[in-house]
């Protein structure tokens, strides 16, 4: 299994604003841009997912920025997956014409692969991987963009 970009971006977004509680300034496309060197656009497209997902709180204007509309402590990582990724098989039985479709049993076993690594995930929330060195490098990232001019004071 690989994760697409898009997941890949949401999940660093969700990490990033779930240690953004504290600030004055509020986060914004531009500067999570910046942090993980992602391209602007893509970036407001998976911005614009995680709001209608109401996970995220998107102000737009002056004052605008992004806050986690979301509790961290239970918005599981399961969920943030099923909802990026879609619900998907690993393979594509009838998408390839494949002359095994019917009496292969790949397609049972990956699929009992995929629900017990969704049931591993959903056991993980946002808040247990926003904690200790991650949460503390995050901190540290806004820090870091606060003192250099990044945001304007509230």
């Amino acid at each position: 299994m690989h994760l697409t970009r898009f997941t890949d971006i949401g999940l660093r977004v969700l990490i990033y604003l779930a240690r953004a509680g504290e600030r004055r300034v509020p986060v914004t496309v531009a500067e999570v841009a910046a942090q993980f060197e992602l391209p602007v656009n893509h970036l407001v497209k998976v911005v614009g997912h995680l709001a209608r997902a109401g996970w995220v709180c998107a102000t737009r204007g002056r004052n605008g920025g992004l806050r986690l509309a979301a509790d961290a402590a239970t918005l599981s990582i399961g969920t943030v997956l099923r909802e990026l990724e879609g619900d998907n098989e690993l393979v594509d039985c009838e998408g390839t014409g494949c002359r095994l479709s019917g009496d292969c049993q790949l397609r049972a076993a990956l699929r009992t692969g995929m629900e017990a690594f969704y049931g591993a995930m959903d056991q993980v929330t946002l808040a247990h991987i926003t904690q200790g060195n991650t949460g503390e490098k995050i901190v540290r990232m806004h820090r870091m963009f606060l003192d250099q001019g990044g945001g304007t004071a509230a």
